[in-house]
């Protein structure tokens, strides 16, 4: 028998390894298309409709080649969580099939978190901000430290922390990113900039480059030299770890008798309740 847990292509090693380490309830068996649920910890948002009818083709083709990984539902009865494979039961849903064949593993909501960042980011399924949200997931809800997520992914502590840094911009440029209009390389240009967003739609009018967006800040920065105080490094500093740390963006205004003003830029209701939550639990 064919081992559904073996890598094949578009399974990376890591996905491998978490799968081989759960135990197993049932081997592979197929079950209604009906029965199975979205991941609650999914952290991908949008999925690229040429691609999905691609693999929609392919299925009607040759069926689904690679088990979905599933849990038991512990919301609804006689129903299973999606763990890894949510694209193939997309696809299969719009091949016409009644039934998929998936396995069965007993795994915690953070191994399912755990399954769903690996497989996207190994597939390069994600956008940026997915990514780093999936990224945020796993540090406040899990207790991870970047140096555990890079460890963990696979990829650079400077690849996280440049990742995370991105969901403090702008809610406008965050939507440019999901939408793909600004890299991710040009996004990182403009972290921590009180002109991002205009500097974001000159970019994309302008269709620079990222080495041309790079020229285009630092002539807006050398010519502001003139007329603002440069910031301390040790401030700037402390709000870049700030930043990173809470995933929000934080501005310190320090004046000569060591007072000053610290600021956090909030998006949404969500992340000004978190917020308040652990100002309370820890004061």
């Amino acid at each position: 028998m064919i081992n559904p847990f073996k890598s094949k292509k578009g399974l990376g090693r890591g996905l491998s390894s978490l799968i081989g380490d759960s135990e197993k309830i049932d081997e592979q068996k197929n079950v209604s298309i009906s029965s199975l649920i979205r991941n609650k910890y999914q952290p991908r948002k949008k999925f690229d409709e040429n691609s999905l009818e691609e693999l929609t083709n392919s299925i009607r083709e040759r069926g689904i080649i690679q088990p979905i990984i599933v849990r038991p539902s512990a919301e609804e009865e006689d129903k299973f969580e999606i763990i890894a494979g949510e694209r193939r039961w997309q696809a299969a849903q719009h091949a016409g099939l009644h039934q998929v064949p998936v396995v069965v593993i007993n795994v915690d909501n953070l191994k399912s978190l755990e399954f769903a960042i690996v497989e996207n980011v190994q597939r390069k399924d994600l956008n940026p901000i997915e990514e780093a949200e999936g990224y945020k997931r796993l540090i406040d809800e899990f207790s991870y430290d970047q140096d555990k997520v890079s460890k963990f992914i696979g990829k650079s502590r400077s690849h996280i922390s440049n990742c995370l840094r991105l969901l403090s911009l702008p809610k406008e440029i965050v939507e440019l990113i999901i939408d793909e209009k600004l890299s991710q390389g040009h996004a990182k240009i403009l972290v921590g900039l009180d002109n991002a967003i205009p500097l974001a739609k000159k970019i994309i009018s302008k269709k620079l480059s990222v080495r041309q967006a790079e020229g285009l800040v630092r002539m807006l920065n050398s010519s502001s030299k003139s007329f603002t105080k440069r910031k301390d490094p040790n401030i700037r500093s402390l709000e870049e770890e700030l930043t990173n740390k809470i995933g929000m963006r934080v501005l310190v205004k320090n004046k000569r008798n060591n007072c000053g003003i610290i600021s956090l830029e909030y998006k949404g209701s969500d992340q000004l309740d978190r917020l308040v939550e652990i100002i309370k639990q820890n004061y």
